[in-house]
């Protein structure tokens, strides 16, 4: 096409024109938006490689005990994915790995080590340093009440502290603003769990379950408290665990939040009286 042609379509077709520079524009916007695309495709196939990689690494490690490397790549998982599949099992992974991390002899910041000295107790000991008798002893490996003079622990001084969300039914354990472990949990029926600020003040093994009908032991089949209790400072309410793991996940308590036995055990171990319980609609 001559110039004077495009000059003569300039000035007695400006409609046709318009059309074709329209045409042309969308072509090339076209071009650059699928160019556009297939670069995000690249990078996200590049950053779930990268994810998958670092999940089958910290597998790896935690496999072969290394316990802290492998929190550390189920860490950089969790940042590193989009994929919501993906995130869900390094969460689940990394609060396995956090317990096992905590009942092991392994140090982490918080921790330190406590040289015993004549007269202590296991009993003092927890006390002193707001634990459990049961996390000293399954930090260290112990089995037995028996302590010498000189013996070293690694003590755990975590700031522990639980969130219930009703909404969800579920438990988050957390060590100051660091999330540990996420639970699946059972609440209230009709949403009649408390909601606030509260606190565990005791804390029984086996316990026996007080009915209107009267006192229903541990071994009673009618007692559905489960392995163990942990009562808030709002009598009649607390953490325990289940005869009904069917019913884990559901709002069908009486008001108490139920958790699996084995996962109501694990935090038996690590939660003292005073521990602060937070729950939320």
């Amino acid at each position: 096409m001559s110039r004077k042609q495009i000059l003569l379509i300039g000035a007695g077709s400006g409609a046709l024109l318009l059309a074709g520079l329209g045409f042309l524009a969308m072509h090339h916007s076209s071009g650059e938006k699928k160019g556009k695309e297939e670069i995000l495709s690249s990078a996200q196939d590049s950053e779930s490689s990268n994810a998958k990689l670092l999940f089958a690494q910290a597998e790896r490690a935690r496999v072969q005990g290394s316990l802290v490397e492998a929190k550390q790549l189920y860490q950089q998982v969790l940042h590193a994915t989009s994929s919501s599949e993906l995130a869900l099992a390094a969460q689940n992974k990394l609060g396995e790995v956090n317990i096992k991390i905590l009942f092991s002899s392994v140090p982490t910041p918080d921790s330190i080590v406590y040289e015993i000295q004549p007269g202590d107790s296991f009993f003092k000991i927890a006390k002193k340093f707001h634990t459990t008798v049961d996390l000293l002893k399954a930090a260290n490996g112990l089995t037995t009440d028996r302590l010498r003079s000189g013996q070293r622990l690694k003590i755990t001084r975590a700031a522990f502290s639980v969130i219930v969300d009703k909404s969800q039914n579920i438990v988050t354990l957390k060590n100051g603003e660091d999330v540990l472990k996420i639970y699946h949990c059972s609440t209230g029926a009709g949403g009649n769990t408390p909601v606030g600020n509260f606190h565990i003040v005791n804390r029984i093994v086996n316990p026996p379950w007080y009915t209107p009908e009267g006192v229903l032991p541990a071994a009673d089949p009618r007692n559905v408290l489960g392995t163990r209790w942990m009562g808030f400072d709002q009598p009649g309410y607390g953490i325990h665990g289940t005869t009904d793991p069917s019913s884990i996940g559901k709002s069908v308590t009486k008001g108490c939040v139920r958790l699996a036995n084995n996962e109501v055990e694990e935090l038996f171990v690590l939660l003292p009286e005073g521990t602060p319980v937070t729950i939320v609609d």
